[in-house]
């Protein structure tokens, strides 16, 4: 029986994915973010319980009604990727059953099942943390071939990839940035399904509080909405 480490479902997510979607959160993370807000995630042996691709279905089916014709099912994490042997089986179960599935991947792993994945996704769901390879790695600590790699995987089978950057003040907040993110999503990605820019929240201090970790951006204010609106005009157009 496949089966894999849950962390936590989240029901009528409407931020993960077109429409209304189920988003079941996967244990395990090679990533480990100056800003993750889900730390939790990280180790692998830790979440809160094992389930099934028939697991997920029946949960999933639960909110069938809401999904209409665009949403369905997220696999977020950490890093939904680590799972493909379970991530591949679910989608293809899900589908079976017409419901659709996609990923939300940080781009900092892939193996022998992510190419599959990607022919099964809706839309991926691309986390690029920095277009610059020193950059990416001081936010996430991996490799910047791996974020590569995955592209490539996704542009091999024409996947739909749907492109978002977590803005931080200080790190990445400026014109430059945005503009050399606009290009480097034009040179590596052949079917960009949408780009945005999500803003830097201060939500998961006190989560690190009670697990008792540093917080790495501690003290780092919370992004300006007016400046990230600024900022995702100037991405948009820099696109065309």
């Amino acid at each position: 029986m496949i089966k894999t480490r849950l962390h936590s479902i989240e029901t009528f997510g409407a931020v993960d994915g077109p429409g209304i979607r189920t988003i079941f959160f996967l244990q395990g993370c090679p990533a480990r973010c100056i800003y993750c807000h889900n730390p939790d995630t990280w180790k692998a042996g830790g979440g809160e319980s094992d389930i099934t691709p028939e697991e997920v279905l029946q949960v999933a089916s639960r909110s069938v009604n809401y999904y209409g014709s665009e949403g369905g099912v997220t696999f977020s994490g950490g890093e939904p990727l680590i799972h493909g042997e379970f991530v591949l089986a679910t989608m293809r179960l899900l589908k079976e059953n017409g419901i659709k599935s996609l990923v939300d991947t940080s781009g900092t792993y892939y193996d022998e099942y992510t190419k599959d994945i990607f022919k099964e996704c809706q839309v991926v769901l691309l986390d690029i943390k920095h277009s610059n390879p020193e950059k990416f790695h001081d936010i996430c600590k991996c490799d910047f071939d791996k974020l590569l790699k995955v592209m490539d995987i996704a542009n091999e089978v024409n996947a739909p990839v749907w492109v978002r950057q977590v803005i931080v003040p200080g790190i990445n907040d400026t014109e430059e940035n945005v503009i050399d993110l606009a290009n480097f999503i034009k040179s590596h990605i052949n079917n960009v399904y949408k780009a945005e820019l999500l803003g830097y929240h201060t939500l998961a201090l006190d989560k690190y509080k009670k697990l008792e970790m540093t917080y790495p951006l501690d003290g780092v204010k919370a992004m300006d909405k007016e400046r990230l609106k600024e900022l995702d005009v100037i991405l948009q157009e820099n696109l065309k």
